[in-house]
């Protein structure tokens, strides 16, 4: 994979390079009106399940998680509970993302988020040579190898997707 596009670096592109990992940078329009993670597959060009999205949850004050899943799934809260070792998880208030991780709703990733919480990946990530994941901006994506976006994040694979269900 190329890095040489016209797509502005991020903080996340930037951290890739320097743990010397290949992606490729890939833009798209944006709708504010539908920053779901299908309507972004399509405009990258890649199927829903393939493109991940990066979600925030407590588990109580000042306790957070990343969950990342398929784009084409809902995020199953009992099992990254279960997974985290906590009673309960929701996902975080809209509001409090960006004071948490430095990025707004749509532009959301583990990587050089501003504050290190632990992450949790579905286990379906290595089903796919290439996976998409925000690049930290609203109409930038980061086209990567599964094992390398593991060995970026640190983050645990599970099963974090409801049984049956596609967002």
């Amino acid at each position: 994979m190329s890095k040489h596009t016209a797509a502005p670096k991020t903080n996340a592109a930037r951290l890739l390079d320097g743990l010397g990992i290949s992606y490729e940078l890939r833009t798209y329009d944006v709708d504010p009106n539908d920053l779901t993670a299908i309507s972004v597959a399509k405009k990258v060009g890649l199927p829903p399940e393939q493109v991940f999205k990066t979600l925030v949850t407590e588990a109580a004050p000042r306790e957070h998680f990343f969950a990342v899943v398929p784009g084409n799934q809902e995020l199953d809260l009992k099992k990254l509970a279960s997974a985290a070792g906590v009673r309960k998880v929701e996902l975080a208030s809209l509001k409090d993302v960006e004071p948490l991780t430095g990025y707004i709703r749509g532009g959301v990733t583990v990587l050089a988020a501003k504050k290190p919480f632990p992450a949790f990946a579905d286990e379906t990530i290595e089903l796919f040579d290439i996976i998409s994941i925000s690049a930290g901006m609203r109409g930038v994506q980061i086209l990567l190898s599964p094992a390398d976006y593991l060995k970026a994040t640190e983050a645990t694979l599970v099963d974090l997707s409801k049984a049956g269900a596609s967002a």
